[in-house]
Parts: structure tokens; C-alpha cells; sequence
């Protein structure tokens, strides 16, 4: 995996980074050579990880709480001298409100209201929390680059995906006007996503369908190391998906 710049560590903040997407996405990232710090609701778990992690440092993090995203971005900043890329991935899936979701799907009307409101307040509201508390710091420093975590197209209208379809497709409505609302400053927005389902605690593990192929959470390494890499500066408003990133790279830059 390539290698971050050498001269100052690039700074990089992980929401949801004590397991799944985001703690490949650190893992392969510390490994880079970035400072990272990662965030879970759990202050004592986030420490856990990150300690497993070189040079990392954990912070509790309640996406959902303006307060708690104030002060753990506030503690972050201090603790790595600033962030130069957000990487927004906190989220809970289907599992919390319909455990059985691949195989019993639930019609929507039958959803309760309060799990309806938790998905969208993590999923959703909280990207828009945490991007609202570093944007304004990262114009204030000079620049800086956020990825938002994103989901397959299909997620956002299977049958009996109500509410994390809805919540994905929100918040990638809601990057696109990030990066829309940033273009033409030195804040970059971006879009990552797998490409598929991932083995991660948002799928049950025994609920694939037998011909269903399960991607390795590490296929996020690659395209967000890039992204924090002096290659990827001033790259903006892309939607890259992680298992076509060697192709779509290619296509990019004409290169190997």
C-alpha cells in the first residue's frame, strides 16, 4: 500500500472507526503513516482500538449530539494540531430496527418510529453534525478534504430497507451539496463507497444469500489512502466505488 507524505503526518479523523468500514479505513490509513484518531460512542472502546493502531488516538463520539460532536472534534484538534481529511462513516444499519432484514424483509409501515429516528439521526443527521463542526475549521486553516461514506445505489430502494435506504440516499444527497456549497474553496468533498456487501456487524452472519458475493471491509484501504495522498489533492465531487478504484484510477490519470 502506498505511502503518505513523509514530512508532516497527514491528520485524519474516523467517525465509527472501532470496527467495520471505519476500522479498515484507519487501520490502513495508520499504516500509511497518518495520525489518526477514531471515534466510537464508547470512549473506553474507541481507546481500545486505537491503541491497536499505530500512532492512533481514540475519542468518544455520539454523532447523533452536537455537544458530543463539538467536543470530541474540539479534543481532536487539539490532540493532532488539526484534521486534514474527515472521513464520515458512523452509522448502525437494518440490523437495529429488523434483525432479520435478508431474509424476513419488513414492509415499512411496519417500522417503528423510534428506529426509524435512530438510523436517520446516525446516519444522516450525524454526517451533517460532524461535517458542520470541521468544515468551518478546515476553511479557517487553509484547506482540507472530507469522504463521506456511501452505499450501493440498489440499497437506497430494495424492498424492506426502510430506514437505512433512506438515510444512505440522504446522506449522499447531502455530500453532493457539501461539495457543491465547497466548490471553488480549498475544502474538498468526496464520496466513497465498497461496492457490494461487506462483512461487517451490519450483516447478519448468516443471512447472505448463497450466490451473494461478501467484500472484505480492507477493499476501503486502498481508495481512502489515496484520497488523504498529495495525488489525490484537489480532487472533488467524485463518487468512487472502492472495488473498481484500480480501474477507475486508471481511467483517471492514463497510468498502472
Amino acid at each position: 500500500m502506498s505511502e503518505l507524505r513523509a514530512d508532516r503526518p497527514m491528520r485524519v479523523l474516523v467517525t465509527g472507526g472501532t470496527s467495520g468500514l471505519g476500522l479498515a479505513m484507519a487501520s490502513a490509513l495508520a499504516g500509511a503513516g497518518a495520525a489518526v484518531a477514531l471515534t466510537g460512542r464508547s470512549g473506553t472502546r474507541a481507546d481500545e482500538v486505537a491503541g491497536q493502531l499505530p500512532g492512533a488516538v481514540g475519542v468518544a463520539m455520539d454523532v447523533r449530539d452536537e455537544s458530543s460532536v463539538a467536543r470530541a472534534v474540539d479534543r481532536v484538534w487539539t490532540r493532532l494540531g488539526g484534521v486534514d481529511l474527515l472521513v464520515n462513516n458512523a452509522g448502525i444499519g437494518m440490523r437495529t430496527v429488523n434483525p432479520r432484514f435478508m431474509t424476513e424483509p419488513r414492509a415499512f409501515w411496519d417500522v417503528p418510529a423510534d428506529g426509524f429516528r435512530a438510523v436517520i439521526e446516525t446516519n444522516l443527521t450525524g454526517y451533517f453534525l460532524v461535517a458542520r463542526e470541521v468544515t468551518p475549521r478546515m476553511l479557517a486553516a487553509g484547506g482540507g478534504r472530507i469522504v463521506n461514506i456511501a452505499v450501493s445505489e440498489s440499497t437506497m430502494h430494495r424492498t424492506g430497507f426502510v430506514p437505512y435506504g433512506p438515510s444512505r440516499a440522504g446522506s449522499e444527497a447531502l455530500s453532493r451539496i457539501m461539495a457543491a456549497d465547497l466548490t471553488g474553496t480549498a475544502v474538498t468533498v468526496n464520496l466513497l463507497l465498497p461496492g457490494g456487501a461487506t462483512a461487517t456487524g451490519m450483516l447478519p452472519p448468516d443471512a447472505a444469500p448463497a450466490n451473494m458475493t461478501i467484500l472484505d471491509p480492507a477493499v476501503m484501504g486502498p481508495p481512502i489512502v489515496w484520497l488523504a495522498s498529495d495525488a489525490a489533492a484537489g480532487v472533488h465531487d467524485e463518487r468512487i466505488v472502492a472495488v473498481d478504484f484500480e480501474r477507475w484510477l486508471h481511467a483517471r490519470t492514463g497510468s498502472h
